[in-house]
């Protein structure tokens, strides 16, 4: 069970990193300051946004214990511990279990493409194998496996699978999840575009990447929503659908990365296969982040 609810706009955090690749721990600990003073509700570690497919293991598992050190319980701390192998997915959420973390974030193996059957039982190994809270992550975009409503259902009667970051594509799919999930599921959007309409059919927020470089208006958002305010939700998600365009105009996290260069906050490290973002796409990129003020 969570000891925290999750709602809001939980940061899919990026993984700052020097030019060399190497990580930039003092700036990954600055990110976090950052959040936290401008409402961030919750900090995701090394998901997938935080580039969780090229870090080492050891190298996964210290941002997750310096993300819980730094965060020191001021907002939930939910660890990106999936893999496309069973067995490692279990070692790093019980890892991220003795770090300190509130939850983790496991996102449905990618490339294997197993069977519905095969998602049902490689995610009731992880919940079975710890005692934290599992948040599933359904992307497939990313995974080439869409893990379906009635797969979830069966997963959610897990006493320790808690929710879902739904990134399908269709927004659409909230209203066939809370058919069939108990009420206090929790389901939170994954497609920053989509998040208002998520949450008209109830998600309780999103995990964002725009929340990297909008921290405080993507807070605000969703609590207006939350609180009832939902005209004043609708005229930030107005102003807030360029910048979610343009931060996945090429393989995110690359706008994201260079969005935060050019504000200042880290440098320009990414790790290949990923990219520096390609010059063309710089100047729009910049034009927008200036539009919307998080650039003078």
């Amino acid at each position: 069970m969570l000891n925290r609810p999750l709602s809001g706009s939980l940061v899919a955090l990026i993984t700052p990193m020097h030019p060399d690749g190497s990580i930039d721990w003092p700036a990954l600990e600055a990110l976090i300051e950052w959040h936290v003073g401008e409402g961030t509700d919750g900090i995701i570690p090394v998901g997938t946004t935080g580039e969780s497919a090229t870090l080492a293991v050891d190298e996964h598992l210290e941002v997750i214990e310096k993300t819980v050190a730094t965060v020191a319980g001021r907002v939930p701390v939910v660890a990106g511990t999936g893999a496309n192998a069973t067995a490692e997915a279990i070692h790093l959420t019980r890892q991220a279990e003795q770090a300190g973390a509130d939850a983790c974030l496991s996102v449905v193996p990618y490339y294997n493409k197993p069977t519905q059957e095969g998602l049902y039982r490689h995610f009731m190994a992880v919940a079975d194998a710890t005692s934290l809270p599992v948040v599933l992550y359904n992307v497939p975009p990313r995974t080439a496996c869409d893990m379906l409503p009635a797969t979830v259902a069966r997963l959610a009667a897990h006493e320790r699978i808690v929710g879902i970051k739904e990134a399908c594509g269709d927004a659409e799919r909230v209203g066939g999840l809370k058919a069939v999930v108990p009420e206090d599921f929790v389901i939170l959007s994954g497609e920053d575009a989509q998040t208002l309409r998520m949450m008209e059919l109830g998600a309780l927020g999103t995990i964002s990447v725009t929340a990297n470089v909008l921290p405080g208006l993507m807070h605000e958002f969703c609590a207006a929503f939350l609180e009832g305010r939902v005209d004043d939700a609708r005229k930030m998600d107005a102003r807030l659908q360029p910048i979610h365009e343009i931060l996945f105009v090429e393989p995110s996290p690359q706008p994201t990365k260079w969005a935060l260069h050019e504000m200042g906050r880290v440098d320009r490290g990414i790790r290949l296969p990923l990219i520096e973002l390609s010059e063309g796409a710089r100047p729009e990129l910049v034009r927008r982040l200036k539009e919307i003020g998080a650039l003078s």
